[in-house]
């Protein structure tokens, strides 16, 4: 009897659980989003950089300004294709699981993402203006760990995890102004990579 009173428990908890988070959200979309950051990274890197005789510590940046375009159109075309694959592998797999892929949870999960985002959107363009071009890499960092942080109250909470080491990330970028690229590449590619990988393990195997 008290095995079944315990069982109805956690039954009522794991519906609580499912209507109060978003929980159709694919680690396979980070994992492709991991992967098309390291693609655009490797392109803006032998846009921007020097090539012959490269020591880290050394980087000569061209003309970052004369190139600001072409970085701006490989940015969007990274975070087109993986805000496309993400919505693909997400609707899939909330197909597979019998639940809504758009629902209360999902939009509050959106919005709380969107405020560090938007803030830290309009403090790169000021950076930009300015002349602090050098910042702008620990700034989407930060700001985009910080937006991780707000919407893991709506979904999983390994997302949390992931938003610290983002804004941990971003700190360093802001001491070792010369890795900003690589330390970029390294939160928006690799991390999204292993976490995708292991909410993929975890929740969808």
């Amino acid at each position: 009897m008290e095995k079944d009173y315990l069982k109805d428990i956690s039954e009522i908890r794991s519906i609580m659980e499912k209507s109060s988070r978003f929980i159709s959200l694919s680690g396979l979309s980070g994992v492709m989003a991991g992967i098309y950051a390291l693609i655009g990274a490797a392109i803006a890197y032998n846009l921007v950089y020097t090539s012959q005789d490269l020591v880290y510590d050394q980087l000569i940046i061209r003309d970052v300004r004369g190139n600001v375009m072409s970085l701006v159109l490989i940015a969007l075309s990274v975070l087109l294709a993986a805000v496309l694959t993400g919505i693909y592998l997400t609707r899939k797999k909330a197909k597979k699981q019998g639940l809504k892929t758009w629902d209360e949870s999902a939009k509050r999960s959106l919005i709380n993402l969107m405020i560090p985002l938007a803030a830290g959107g309009i403090l790169v363009v000021i950076f930009y203006q300015q002349g602090l071009i050098p910042m702008i890499a620990p700034i989407t960092l930060i700001f985009y760990g910080l937006g991780l942080i707000n919407a893991s109250h709506y979904t999983y909470r390994d997302i949390r995890l992931l938003g610290i080491s983002e804004v941990i990330l971003g700190l360093i970028a802001s001491a070792v102004i010369g890795y900003g690229l690589l330390i970029w590449a390294l939160g928006f590619g690799v991390l999204h990579i292993v976490y995708g990988a292991l909410m993929y393990f975890k929740y969808e195997r």
